[in-house]
C-alpha cells in the first residue's frame, strides 16, 4: 500500500485462530492475514478486541503484530494499542514503530470512566511516539464517549489523523464532518457500513471479512462509489451476519462463521464462553443462507 493514510479502506480486525490449548497459532494467523489481502482487503487492525487483545500476554501481543507485519508488510498493519495507563499504550505504539507498521488505533482510557482532560493527555502522550494515530470511540464498552467536538480537538491539537466510529449514531458523521473536515472518519460497527460509507467514510475497520472477505470488500468499494444499486441488495444480504459485530458475543460469533465458511475460527480464551444454542443456530442459518448466496 502507498497510500500515506494507511487507514484508509477495508482494515480487518482479524481474529486470532488458537492451538486446541489455547496457544496462540502464529502459522495461521499469517496465513490469515496474507489470505484476506488475497481477498481485496486493505490491511488488518491485530490486538483489537475481536483479536482478544485483553488476554494476550505481552509478549503474545508483540508477536501478533510482528506475524501480522511479516506476512502482509508493515503498511498495512494498524495495531490495536489499547493499554490501562497512557505510559503502556505509549510503550505499544513504539513496539508497532519498531515492527514497521504505518499507524496505530487507540481507545480512550478504559480503566475508568475518563473525563475530557485525561482523554486529551492519554491522546497526547501516545502522540508522542510519532506514529499517526486514529481514534476508536466505543462508548458501549469503555464507557467514554468521544463526541464529536472532542474528536475535533484532539484532531486539531494533531493528536489524531482518524477515527473508528462505534457508537452506532450515524448522525455524528455529519458533525464530525462539519467539525473537523480532514479527520478521516471509519465505519467502526459492520452493522451501519452503507450508512456510514454513504456519509463519507473513509475506511471500515472491519469484523465480518474474517469469514467473508470479497462480499465485505465488494460491499464497501460499492458503497463508497455511491452505487447503491450493488451496495443495498448486498447489504441486506450480509446484514443477518452484520449485526452481531455489535453484540456481546461478537467475537464466538464472527470465529463461527468463519469455521463453517472454511477458514480457523475456533474457540476463545476464557472468560468469553461459547455461544448458546440459539445463538450458535442463528449463526450459522445466516452463514448458511450468506454462503450458499454465493458471498464466501
Amino acid at each position: 500500500m502507498t497510500d500515506s493514510r494507511p487507514w484508509r479502506g477495508v482494515l480487518v480486525a482479524t481474529a486470532l485462530p488458537l492451538n486446541d490449548d489455547l496457544s496462540v497459532d502464529y502459522g495461521a494467523y499469517a496465513e490469515h492475514c496474507a489470505w484476506l489481502v488475497a481477498n481485496g482487503c486493505d490491511g488488518v487492525v491485530p490486538n483489537g478486541s475481536l483479536g482478544e487483545y485483553q488476554v494476550l500476554t505481552p509478549e503474545e501481543r508483540t508477536r501478533v503484530v510482528e506475524t501480522a507485519v511479516a506476512a502482509i508488510g508493515g503498511g498495512r498493519v494498524m495495531p490495536g494499542v489499547a493499554a490501562y495507563g497512557s505510559a503502556e499504550a505509549r510503550r505499544w505504539t513504539e513496539q508497532a514503530g519498531e515492527a514497521g507498521c504505518g499507524a496505530v488505533m487507540l481507545l480512550p482510557p478504559n480503566a475508568y470512566r475518563a473525563d475530557e482532560r485525561s482523554v486529551l493527555a492519554h491522546y497526547a502522550e501516545v502522540a508522542r511516539a510519532g506514529l499517526p494515530v486514529v481514534a476508536y470511540n466505543n462508548p458501549i464498552d469503555t464507557k467514554v464517549d468521544l463526541v464529536p467536538e472532542l474528536l475535533a480537538q484532539l484532531h486539531g491539537e494533531g493528536h489524531i489523523q482518524g477515527v473508528k466510529e462505534f457508537s452506532g449514531d450515524v448522525r455524528r458523521a455529519y458533525r464530525i464532518a462539519e467539525l473537523a473536515p480532514e479527520l478521516d472518519l471509519l465505519i467502526g460497527a459492520d452493522d451501519v457500513a452503507l450508512e456510514l460509507a454513504l456519509a463519507g467514510a473513509k475506511g471500515w475497520v472491519a469484523g465480518y471479512p474474517n469469514a467473508l472477505p470479497a462480499a465485505c470488500v465488494e460491499l464497501y468499494r460499492a458503497a463508497v462509489a455511491g452505487d447503491l444499486a450493488t451496495a443495498e441488495p448486498l447489504y441486506r444480504q450480509l446484514h443477518p451476519l452484520l449485526r452481531w459485530d455489535s453484540k456481546v458475543e461478537f467475537v464466538q460469533a464472527i470465529k463461527f462463521s468463519m469455521d463453517l465458511a472454511g477458514r480457523h475460527g475456533g474457540a476463545c480464551r476464557p472468560p468469553r464462553v461459547s455461544l448458546l444454542p440459539a445463538q450458535e443456530a442463528a449463526v450459522r442459518a445466516a452463514t448458511e443462507k450468506a454462503l450458499a448466496a454465493g458471498l464466501a
